[in-house]
């Protein structure tokens, strides 16, 4: 499979570090970011690599050539003027019969190229993007999905949102139909979002590949600085999913929001205090952070799962508001019992899902390819605590909630904290 690369960036707001050099040539720990890309192309095998220049393009052909140095084969397109981040397109249209990577140049990444390949080959999809949250969600562009991870809508930024949203952003990189080309009739400016991928979503069918690998930009000083420091400790490397991942899993009742019944409308939840400034903790470090959560209010017919989704936004919508973010929220609807009014009763069976068993984990371990000895269970229940022990994860309980007063199990866990904050900080100080 071939790789587009945009490298044709100025990075005017990275003028103190690139003033000669394209934005992709600004360089991280001694290589251009253009180069740390390459690199990690090559590592799934992708060796033919298309680079579209512009600005200063000559300093990448002058460092890059032919490709050789990096066992690669670098072919190029000279943008002569800019064409915005979709219109130069139009000159590879003829040269690609395949599906091919689209990626931005001033990204610096980590992925499993491979492994995106597949999910993409599966939907038989024409655009496949790649997802993730971020810890800014209300001043980026929103990726609306369906169960099936098929993308149903756009959720501009400039969109006034006085509604909960679910935290996934587009990340700038992309596989490609050729079909997906048609937009392009002339090489003239043109956004590749909004040329290209809205009209796609209902014409030919996009995809959402969510991945909690590293993919940021450094288009400012202080994001430049981020991922410098990133790559000198090793995260972005280890934050590849062909390399097992550790995940702090976090109960959401009692944990994250306030006790209040059954929760079966946002206007019952309340985050408790310090739980926004606690996941920060997480997302700053080499952890992923999702949420297990038992939601018998589904099957008892007390809740939907159109009114459980506006829950768990107003979550996301909530900690992304204070720079926060879960990667993901995986939840049980079942409930082994019968008798409740309104009952659903396809669900009301017994699964391995529902809490102490540990269907939902072994679910994220499948997506995030998770080490489960490396990896914490958070919860303020017995039951928590056994789903923990049950997955062959270390263990805290909080003393927030039920305290650990439901009386289910007889379980010890590995240590007891105050809250959600006081757990995460011992887990960073073992």
């Amino acid at each position: 499979m071939i790789a587009v690369i945009m490298a044709g960036g100025k990075g005017t707001r990275l003028k103190d570090i690139a003033v000669d050099i394209p934005k992709p040539m600004v360089p991280v720990c001694n290589k251009p970011v253009l180069e740390h890309q390459i690199i990690n192309l090559k590592k799934s095998g992708i060796t033919d690599i298309i680079l579209i220049i512009g600005h200063l393009g000559e300093r990448i052909k002058e460092y890059f050539k032919d490709g050789r140095k990096l066992d690669v084969n670098i072919s190029y397109v000279i943008e002569e003027t800019p064409l915005g981040t979709a219109g130069a397109l139009y000159y590879i249209k003829d040269k690609i019969k395949e599906d091919f990577f689209l990626i931005f140049g001033d990204l610096m990444l980590d992925v499993d190229w491979k492994r995106m390949k597949c999910f993409h080959k599966e939907k038989g999809a024409a655009i496949t993007l790649l997802s993730h949250p971020n810890s800014h969600p209300f001043d980026s562009d929103l990726i609306i999905a369906d169960k099936n991870n098929k993308v149903i809508n756009w959720d501009s930024k400039h969109n006034i949102r006085d509604y909960y949203y679910k935290n996934l952003v587009n990340s700038g990189i992309y596989i490609i139909s050729p079909i997906a080309l048609k937009y392009i009739i002339e090489p003239k400016k043109m956004d590749f979002e909004k040329h290209i991928v809205i009209p796609a979503i209902n014409e030919l069918g996009v995809y959402s590949y969510r991945s909690t690998e590293y993919v940021k930009d450094m288009g400012t000083l202080e994001r430049y600085e981020a991922v410098s420091s990133d790559y000198s400790k090793g995260v972005i490397k280890r934050k590849n999913l062909k390399n097992p991942q550790k995940c702090i899993f976090l109960d959401r009742d009692g944990t994250l929001n306030e006790l209040d019944g059954f929760i079966n409308n946002n206007n019952k939840i309340k985050l408790i205090e310090g739980v926004a400034d606690a996941i920060k903790l997480i997302n700053a470090s080499e952890y992923l952070c999702i949420i297990i959560t038992n939601q018998p209010v589904i099957a008892r017919g007390e809740c939907s799962f159109e009114e459980l989704q506006v829950i768990h936004n107003k979550i996301e919508t909530i900690l992304g508001k204070a720079g926060a973010y879960v990667d993901d929220i995986i939840f049980c609807p079942h409930h082994p019992h019968s008798g409740y009014k309104g009952e659903v009763k396809e669900l009301k069976v017994n699964c391995n899902c529902r809490k102490p068993n540990i269907g939902m984990i072994t679910d994220a371990v499948d997506r995030y390819n998770i080490n489960l000895e490396e990896s914490w269970f958070i919860g303020d229940t017995t039951v928590d605590i056994q789903t923990g022990i049950n997955a062959g994860t270390k263990t805290i309980l909080l003393l927030t909630g039920e305290k650990g007063q439901d009386g289910k199990y007889s379980v010890v866990p590995d240590t007891i904290k105050l809250n959600l904050l006081d757990a995460v900080k011992h887990i960073m100080e073992v």
